[in-house]
């Protein structure tokens, strides 16, 4: 058996972050026991095997790395400075392959068919690769030597030790942490605190006191709201699922579990009742069903529309519109009669999700990008840069970057404990799809709440009846 033969199976096993046992597994396999362990021996003084604070996951210094990102809301100079600042750094001799893109699905999908996935993927964005699926198939590495691995540059902690208590709960799949979420995300109901200031209004913390507001601004030739008719996951998920659980929380927690009857109980109609408003009495802006996301963004920007349902990604998505003076904010959804939770509970937690191929080339260089990433170096350039917040603690610490972030900051310590972020979306793409469609049927006239809770209902019982889709719990 050739030395180029060795080298290459020993190079590829490091990469691939197996441990010396898989190495040696692999070499008897492939007849190579003999020389494979004699290149184990040696390796143990050597760099590309070293396992200490510099390199705690055992990264090969020239591997390749392949990134992809979701170059969406965010942006993705956040990904190039780990690139180019930290991971470079390093590992000089490591080349890097980046692509910055949209749609992950369609782009990616045929690389995971073929063994060749990228090595970590900011797995977010419409048209992203089903988390849920490929953790049931296997296609996600265990980042759990991650979380247990020395920070980059808290000293004293781990590294999951230095993330915000409960952002990476999403991320858990049977027990195993197989995705990271990365910012610090709020959604809920955005305005322009300038123009309600201007006209002596003040944010409403009750549903009748917005559809009262939401009259008087309709009066007064603008449309007390705008969204996207594209996508309407953003109503569904920003307003309905936001209002549902501060409603009754365990009829989303119900949801979530796929329990009998979920999607007709009492709660979902009277959210939905509440929503219903917004269309019958033609409280949406003009047209909203034609718009996509960056569309609506523009109308509302321009002082067409007054509240927008979003995340905290809105302001630097938006960064080329925003009007001098805009000053936007975000508020948490009113509150209906009946509410079990206060005015100030919101939809918040770690979004823009990460995660790392199994059958990725460099699992463990993978796996060492994201701990560059999540630290209060690569925390602090994206709030900077974004305008956002991480979930690195206290990389965005004495920064004041505008009324966005500073809004951001303020609902979550308003809200304390009283946060929540939906999972069936993400755990069923097909019974989120359905639901999202069927939101914007209704708001836009085409169904009733009878037939909504109907068909989505029948979604939810056909993911459940599946035994091929993977279930989960809260």
């Amino acid at each position: 058996m050739s030395d180029e033969r060795i080298e290459r199976m020993f190079r590829e096993g490091i990469a691939r972050g197996w441990s010396r046992r898989q190495l040696l597994q692999a070499g008897v396999a492939a007849g190579l026991v003999l020389p494979l362990s004699t290149a184990l021996a040696r390796s143990a003084a050597g760099a590309p095997l070293a396992q200490g604070t510099e390199n705690p996951l055992g990264v090969d210094p020239a591997a390749p790395l392949d990134v992809v990102i979701f170059k969406g809301g965010f942006g993705d100079d956040y990904a190039k400075n780990v690139n180019d600042n930290l991971y470079k750094k390093l590992y000089p001799d490591a080349q890097i392959t980046y692509a910055g893109i949209q749609r992950l699905g369609e782009q990616l999908q045929p690389r995971f068919v073929s063994g060749n996935p990228p090595d970590v993927i900011d797995n977010s964005g419409a048209g992203n690769l089903d988390n849920a699926a490929l953790a049931a198939e296997g296609q996600l590495a265990d980042l759990g030597d991650l979380m247990a691995a020395p920070s980059y540059d808290t000293e004293g902690k781990t590294f999951g030790e230095t993330l915000a208590p409960g952002s990476q709960e999403t991320g858990i799949f049977d027990g195993k942490q197989l995705l990271l979420n990365w910012a610090l995300t709020v959604t809920g109901v955005w305005y322009s605190q300038t123009f309600m200031e201007s006209k002596g209004y003040t944010y409403p913390k009750t549903w009748d006191e917005m559809m009262g507001l939401s009259k008087e601004l309709k009066g007064s030739g603008v449309a007390p709201w705008v969204t996207t008719g594209v996508h309407p996951q953003y109503i569904r998920g920003f307003v309905f699922d936001q209002m549902l659980w501060k409603h009754d929380p365990q009829a989303i927690v119900n949801i979530d579990n796929l329990e009998a009857d979920a999607w007709k109980a009492p709660a979902v109609a009277e959210v939905l009742e509440a929503l219903v408003m917004l269309g019958e009495q033609e409280f949406f802006l003009s047209g909203w069903e034609g718009l996509d996301h960056i569309q609506s963004q523009n109308e509302w920007l321009q002082g067409k529309g007054v509240f927008l349902p979003c995340g905290t990604w809105l302001e630097n998505e938006m960064k080329d519109s925003i009007p001098a003076d805009f000053n936007m904010v975000v508020a948490p959804t009113p509150s209906l009669p009946g509410d079990k939770i206060a005015f100030e509970g919101i939809f918040a937690g770690g979004g823009e999700p990460f995660i790392v191929p199994s059958e990725g080339k460099n699992v463990a260089g993978g796996k060492e990008w994201l701990r560059l990433l999540f630290s209060k170096e690569g925390g602090r350039f994206f709030a900077e840069s974004t305008k956002s917040l991480s979930v690195v603690q206290g990389s965005g610490e004495g920064l004041d970057l505008g009324t966005a972030f500073g809004s951001t900051q303020a609902a979550l310590t308003a809200a304390g404990t009283n946060t929540f972020t939906a999972r069936y979306g993400d755990w069923y793409k097909d019974l989120g799809d359905t639901a999202k469609s069927e939101i914007a049927s209704l708001l836009q006239g085409q169904s009733s709440i009878e037939e909504f809770q109907a068909a989505v209902q029948e979604a939810s019982d056909a993911t459940k009846d599946d035994p091929a889709i993977t279930k989960y719990q809260r």
